[in-house]
């Protein structure tokens, strides 16, 4: 088993990690096979609900589909951006990761115009704060 395991990762030459809130990462890897191809992974992983482990979900997408694959993604999602939802922001995502990152985490059980529970004030007995 952990000699599968370095095997693994020696297969893989390239990869990048997406975060994408909480509870999901996504991970690009480009692996090598045996007879010196190359092909990638999509992998979803999500935390469970119950903080034991990890969903995995894996895509395995070869050099002779990848342009259709990435002509046609980019078809679909254009579609949804302009036709299903042309007046979402789309941006919003990007500043609330680049938030993330700079260790301004956001809860997203909270609106944004509310402070989230770590940063509500401390109350003593007699005050009252409406959110």
């Amino acid at each position: 088993m952990e000699n599968d395991q370095f095997q693994r990762k020696q297969d893989s030459v390239y990869s990048v990690k997406v975060k994408a809130g909480k509870r999901r990462t996504y991970f690009f890897d480009v692996r090598k096979t045996k007879g010196e191809d190359f092909y990638l992974t999509l992998t979803e992983s999500t935390r469970r609900f119950n903080d034991e482990g990890y969903e995995r979900h894996k895509i395995f997408l070869y050099k002779e589909d990848f342009n259709r694959f990435i002509g046609n993604l980019e078809d679909v999602i254009s579609y949804i951006k302009t036709e299903l939802m042309p007046n979402y922001d789309y941006d919003e995502f990007s500043r609330r990761h680049e938030e993330y990152e700079n260790g301004l985490e956001f809860d997203e059980d909270y609106p944004k115009d509310q402070p989230s529970p770590e940063n509500k004030p401390k109350l003593n007995s007699e005050e009252d704060v409406s959110w």
